[in-house]
């Protein structure tokens, strides 16, 4: 059994209409959100073995911040290619992990996370800012990931529904 936690980016601000997409910060409720959901990771026994990531700062942002939270030692590994990326980059990337992973978390944005859920659960949900899903794929090799259709939706945390 494989565990891909999605976790959407935290909330990100707008103030500067000058600045790219890409290099948007969190905002202030995603600087609070994001240190939550780390430690909702760790009360839950589900600190990853690896966390793929989206190179936006928003994304990367949230990946570091949740790490601390719940006490992941590893690196964050960020790619250009999960940057707005749909489910099949994610797939690639998860497809292609060592099998001593049992738990990886992917951090990036909607709608590819969003349709990645879908794709592995057959399970159509919302996923605002910060969200997190657990899924668990009854697969014995990453590479098997590829097949997945009828992932459980173990739970997914909105971080509204966390007060």
């Amino acid at each position: 059994m494989k565990t891909v936690l999605v976790l959407r980016h935290a909330k990100s601000s707008r103030e500067n209409p000058d600045l790219d997409d890409h290099e948007r910060p969190l905002n202030a409720r995603g600087r609070r959100d994001a240190p939550r959901m780390g430690q909702l990771v760790l009360r839950r026994h589900l600190v990853p073995d690896r966390i793929l990531c989206s190179t936006a700062v928003r994304a990367q942002t949230t990946a570091h911040v949740v790490a601390g939270e719940c006490g992941y030692d590893g690196e964050v590994t960020a790619s250009d290619d999960l940057y707005l990326a749909g489910p099949s980059e994610y797939i690639r990337q998860l497809s292609q992990l060592a099998e001593n992973c049992r738990i990886v978390m992917v951090v990036g944005h909607n709608p590819g996370l969003e349709d990645l859920v879908a794709r592995l659960t057959n399970q159509i949900l919302s996923m605002p800012t910060a969200a997190l899903a657990e899924i668990r794929a009854t697969v014995e090799t990453w590479a098997g990931i590829e097949e997945v259709r009828d992932g459980e939706l173990a739970n997914l945390w909105r971080p509204k529904e966390l007060d």
